[in-house]
């Protein structure tokens, strides 16, 4: 016992001892330097806080320094907040810097437009005082924008929740923070983005109008839902795009995936349309449910781009879907997954996906007749449904995998009708895909795409294509950027160009 407790002594006498300041400074003289002279804060909306950026400072003498005082030039007011060397505030005394050292100092900001709709919003970190400071400069725009926000009990503080039954396929409920846009959210306009918190539906017999140029931002665990018999109509333009994307505008967040829920079509909704659109950041970008007819489109999809989700770019399940003029990227599973039947065209587009975060074991386009679910026995229960139809028209299917379409048929489902045309497709040997079969016409099996940078996603491709001239004749007379293709049109979404050698 005695052992112990001299044992225990001597640890606190060290620990003691080394948050004791035993070495000796001087006053900061004026001569420090940073690793930036001014802080840029990326762009943030209104009361939505920002990344922490860091800001080094360094002694470059030969003695160990007191900075006498550390603060925000606006004070305890500034919107601005500081940590220095591990100590959070907005004013700090006594800091020490070793010779031939350096501290770290953090900065984050959350800001209130107020009535204007952007603002750039500044202050300075100052350093030492009278002849000695220094400073460095801090500057944020801040954009205001359109917020919707589900509702909150004020007895009970309970968030509103929406309850579908579908999202699992199995009848099970689910659950979201959210609620139903009113009359008078309705339309989404490019005055001001719109920011999603939560899930917001479009409620029965309603539309949901996103004019071109409108801007849509989600939070973290927020999407959009388009209720049965509900409608979406995105209206965006080749020069006036609508970006659905986070709400994270920081630099270091535009290429982070999975930053969002999903855009969710139920079944039962209708006359869905997108049009000059990009899809960006999510989990699954395009969620489309239907128990429709095979004659009348969920889902019309038209020149719209689809990036960087870390489920899905598009899922489909038992939906029809028409589309044409379309690019879907990078996807931990797959870019587009055709699932559970139903009915899908695609002319004129572009799927590959080059995902690097992670092992990707499907296919860039996978296309079945069947789902599963486990049931109230917790038993796995595969259902199969008819596929009306899979056809792929002038179509680029590639990727970093070895095969990146594939036909997955269960047998005792009904139909299973496809027809895959004019097409570039990666495929391996050990794929047991038939390309010799009726249902194929004009492959190019393993054919160079040349991609301009698969990597960021840049998708138009170059002279040395093996899609150039080979597609056929489609009522589709430009490509997703307005280049006319009404003779000798490429396969893919785009008509190649030319690429400028780099210096």
């Amino acid at each position: 016992m005695r052992h112990i407790i001299y044992t225990f002594l001597i640890i606190m006498v060290a620990y003691i001892s080394s948050c004791r300041k035993d070495f000796n400074t001087v006053p900061s003289f004026g001569n420090l330097e940073f690793s930036k002279d001014t802080v840029f804060l990326d762009t943030i909306f209104t009361n939505i806080g920002s990344s922490t950026y860091n800001l080094k400072v360094y002694n470059r003498g030969n003695n160990a320094i007191t900075i006498p005082e550390i603060r925000l030039e606006n004070g305890t007011s500034s919107n601005y907040r500081l940590n220095v060397d591990g100590i959070p505030g907005k004013e700090f005394s006594d800091i020490d810097i070793l010779a031939k050292d350096s501290i770290f100092v953090f900065v984050e900001t959350t800001t209130d437009v107020g009535n204007a709709l952007s603002l750039l919003y500044t202050d300075r970190i100052l350093f030492d005082n009278g002849s000695q400071q220094q400073d460095v400069d801090l500057i944020t725009l801040v954009q205001d924008a359109n917020f919707i926000y589900p509702g909150k009990d004020a007895v009970t503080m309970k968030i509103d929740s929406l309850i579908f039954n579908g999202l699992s396929l199995n009848g099970q409920p689910t659950t979201f923070k959210g609620r139903f846009l009113t009359n008078t959210e309705l339309t989404f306009t490019k005055a001001k983005p719109t920011v999603i918190y939560g899930f917001a539906a479009v409620p029965a017999n309603k539309t949901l109008t996103i004019e071109a140029g409108s801007r849509v931002h989600f939070h973290d665990n927020s999407g959009l839902i388009i209720d049965n018999k509900g409608s979406l109509k995105a209206n965006g333009t080749l020069s006036d795009k609508i970006i659905f994307e986070g709400d994270r505008l920081e630099h270091s967040f535009s290429e982070t995936e999975g930053q969002w829920g999903a855009i969710w079509m139920r079944a039962g909704s209708l006359n869905n349309e997108i049009k000059h659109t990009i899809i960006k950041n999510g989990t699954i970008g395009l969620l489309v449910d239907s128990l429709g007819t095979p004659s009348t489109p969920t889902l019309k999809l038209q020149n719209t781009e689809i990036y960087n989700h870390s489920s899905y770019g598009v899922l489909g399940r038992e939906t029809n879907i028409d589309a044409y003029n379309v690019v879907i990227g990078s996807a931990g599973i797959s870019s587009l997954a055709a699932t559970a039947g139903g009915t899908y065209n695609f002319t004129h587009s572009t799927f590959a996906n080059y995902w690097n975060n992670s092992l990707r074991q499907s296919p860039t386009v996978l296309v079945n007749n069947s789902f599963s679910y486990i049931d109230d026995n917790d038993q796995l229960v595969t259902e199969t449904k008819d596929l009306h139809a899979a056809n792929f028209t002038n179509c680029i299917f590639d990727g970093n995998n070895n095969t990146e379409f594939e036909l997955s048929k269960i047998d005792g489902g009904g139909l299973f009708n496809y027809n895959i045309s004019n097409s570039i497709i990666k495929s391996t040997n050990a794929n047991p895909l038939d390309f010799t079969s009726p249902f194929y016409q004009n492959i190019i099996l393993n054919g160079n795409s040349h991609f301009k940078d698969p990597q960021k996603n840049e998708f138009i491709i170059g002279e040395e294509s093996d899609a150039i001239n080979k597609a056929k004749a489609t009522p589709f007379l430009t490509d997703i950027l307005g280049v006319n293709r009404n003779t000798s049109p490429d396969i893919g979404a785009y008509q190649h160009i030319t690429f400028e050698e780099e210096e």
